[in-house]
């Protein structure tokens, strides 16, 4: 009996603490940056909440993260990003989905139903990606080409004003990391300035990347070349305008000669033209 006793209180605290519909660990709901994330929450009776009042809160922040109440839903904190499961409201879900998640959406929810006395929570744990930023530090980049070398190109990327320092690669457009010189570094102040040169012989995209995992920054930088092949030496540097003139030309004179020798033998084909003589 004493057993029951406790089942039961542990049971009912951990309703009370939060433990929410769909996750009875009570494990966080963990997401990548960018995805979608949703917050699981019922009454957990099942029973139709479409004209009942709940409101999601984060700890730590003023404005409600969403709010439904008889049957409208809007999110004062996050516009346009918050939304309700409409068809599932009659079964007592009172869920939220946050669309485009990002790094400051981490923390600590509560989903409140006011009329009840009763408030859920949940943890929301956001992983970050790497990705352009627009933080101090950021790696700025630029690629350029130069004159082919031994039937190459020679490739170089130039990272400036990097704090912290980055790791820095070629790749191709298959994503694959391709043989480099050794970077060429230099530090100004706090500031990271590197150069990484690499020779490539064949023709296509490659693209110089920067990463800077300590402020999830990723930027990179693409570049086309185009090296001539063998079977292009025939034409490697012979502009396309003055073939078609020389074919030109070359159509003109046969056919000046063939008018020529034609005329030439009408000419032969005449009788010739004989003269009287008189004693």
């Amino acid at each position: 009996m004493a057993f029951l006793s406790l089942l039961f209180m542990s049971s009912c605290f951990l309703t009370l603490s939060g433990l929410t519909f769909g996750d009875q660990s009570g494990k966080p709901v963990i997401v990548k940056e960018g995805d979608y994330a949703i917050l699981p929450c019922s009454l957990g009776t099942n029973e139709n909440i479409e004209f009942m009042r709940f409101e999601w809160k984060k700890e730590g922040t003023e404005e409600e993260v969403y709010i439904y109440d008889n049957g409208v839903g809007y999110s004062p904190a996050l516009p346009g990003r918050v939304s309700h499961f409409r068809d599932d409201l009659k079964h007592g879900n009172a869920s939220i989905r946050i669309n485009n998640v990002q790094l400051e959406d981490k923390g600590n929810y509560t989903c409140n139903f006011p009329n009840r006395g009763k408030t859920f929570r949940i943890k929301l744990v956001v992983e970050p990606i790497l990705k352009v930023r627009n933080v101090s530090g950021a790696a700025e980049l630029y690629v350029t080409s130069h004159d082919q070398i031994n039937g190459g190109v020679l490739l170089q990327c130039d990272v400036k004003n990097a704090h912290p320092k980055p790791t820095v690669e070629w790749q191709d457009s298959n994503n694959e990391i391709i043989p480099s010189e050794e970077p060429q570094v230099s530090k100004q102040g706090d500031r990271f300035y590197i150069t990484l040169k690499a020779t490539v012989k064949k023709s296509g995209r490659y693209r110089c990347v920067a990463k800077q995992e300590e402020i999830n920054h990723q930027a990179q930088k693409e570049i086309y070349v185009y090296i001539y092949e063998k079977s292009d030496s025939a034409t490697q540097g012979f502009p396309v305008w003055a073939a078609i003139l020389i074919g030109v030309l070359v159509v003109v004179i046969v056919v000046g000669v063939v008018l020529k020798v034609k005329g030439y033998c009408l000419k032969k084909g005449r009788p010739p033209h004989r003269e009287s003589f008189h004693l």
